[in-house]
C-alpha cells in the first residue's frame, strides 16, 4: 500500500468533497405538479439520474424534496439510462469479474 504524506491525503479529500458539493448542484427538484405537465425524461435524462444517483440518494436522506428516480419518465428507456448510468458509476461489470 502507498503511504501519503498528510497534506496530500487532506488534498485528495478536499478534491473529492469539493467533487461532491459541485455534483449536488447538479440534482434538479421538479415539484409533482409541474412534473405532470412537462415533457418526460428519457434515456439522456435517466442516464444523467443514474450517474448522479449515489448523491441523489445521499441528499434524499436529509430532504423530502430530492427524489433519486425520476417520477416523470418516459418508461423503458428512461430506466435503461439509468441503469446505464449507476453502472458507469458503480464499476459496471469490471468489477464483478475481479
Amino acid at each position: 500500500m502507498i503511504k501519503l504524506k498528510m497534506t496530500t491525503r487532506i488534498a485528495i479529500y478536499s478534491c473529492i468533497s469539493l467533487m461532491v458539493v459541485l455534483l449536488m448542484g447538479c440534482a434538479d427538484v421538479v415539484s409533482i405538479k409541474d412534473c405532470v405537465v412537462s415533457e418526460p425524461y428519457g434515456f439522456w435524462g435517466g442516464l444523467w439520474h443514474g450517474i448522479i444517483a449515489p448523491i441523489s440518494f445521499f441528499c434524499s436522506l436529509f430532504s423530502k424534496h430530492i427524489a433519486m428516480y425520476a417520477v416523470n419518465n418516459n418508461g423503458g428507456w428512461y430506466d435503461f439510462g439509468f441503469v446505464l448510468g449507476a453502472g458507469i458509476i458503480f464499476g459496471g461489470g469490471s468489477r464483478a469479474s475481479k
